[in-house]
């Protein structure tokens, strides 16, 4: 019966959390036409989201403290860090955004000559005080202590004004129904701007945080120029960014 395979797809669907319209097709031995109508009673349940290509389990992620972010897949943050700052050239202008994988780039960036960083993270300004290869501008706000960020009017104002070369955005989740997502509405605003004032926008963001949301999205995926990550994502996010002309790079 029609009514006993949703209850078993839906369950299937909150084991495996997400899953492809192919794979539910050979699961449950039916036609992607099929799927496709028991999904539609399936999504107006808010636990679930449409994806390209298949379901997902909508998980919200809620913000939690900058230290606690800073320790979660610490040495995958470091490696991503690590492949992003290939991408600086000398004379740079660059963006770092407020995050706990953005965070490690500064710390990558020694051999670089005449770059210019602007971010509003107080991690980053403090350890880029001493490196004398960096020009640094630390824009203005009100100190948000959840994400160790500076918002505000201020900031975007001051923002606004930067010609930014490359701009290497954090983010609390990412999808292709979602796009890049921020837990902090005060940041959203701030890294909207710089992805508007940058040649080239890249994401550093683990694979874990792929499927996720939070509240607020601050770009599309089609929007970056590269997303940089630390293991290969699902095949439809692949084939998404190829689609886009977006550079997937693995750490």
């Amino acid at each position: 019966m029609r009514s006993q395979r949703i209850e078993q797809m839906e369950a299937y669907i909150l084991e495996h959390k997400t899953v492809t319209l192919d794979r539910l097709c050979e699961e449950f031995g039916v036609s992607k036409n099929t799927v496709r109508r028991d999904l539609e009673v399936l999504l107006e349940n808010r636990r679930f989201k449409k994806i390209y290509g298949g379901v997902t389990v909508e998980e919200f992620k809620e913000l939690v403290s900058f230290g606690e972010r800073n320790i979660a897949r610490l040495p995958e943050k470091q490696r991503i860090a690590r492949r992003a700052a290939d991408l600086v050239e000398d004379g740079d202008v660059i963006f770092i955004d407020s995050g706990t994988t953005t965070l490690h780039l500064i710390e990558c960036l020694g051999e670089r000559k005449n770059v210019t960083v602007v971010t509003n993270n107080i991690e980053t300004i403090l350890r880029a005080i001493p490196m004398e290869n960096l020009t640094l501008i630390a824009l203005p706000g009100t100190l948000n202590r959840k994400t160790l960020s500076f918002t505000g009017l201020n900031s975007v104002q001051l923002l606004q004004q930067f010609n930014i070369r490359r701009a290497f955005m954090a983010a609390t989740g990412f999808s292709i129904e979602r796009g890049v997502t921020n837990s902090s509405p005060l940041e959203s605003d701030i890294k909207r701007t710089a992805v508007a004032r940058s040649q080239q926008v890249y994401l550093l963001a683990d694979s874990a945080k792929y499927g996720a949301a939070a509240l607020t999205t601050y770009c599309r995926l089609e929007e970056l120029d590269g997303l940089v990550t630390d293991r290969p994502l699902p095949q439809e996010a692949q084939d998404f960014l190829a689609a886009h002309g977006v550079e997937l790079l693995l750490a």
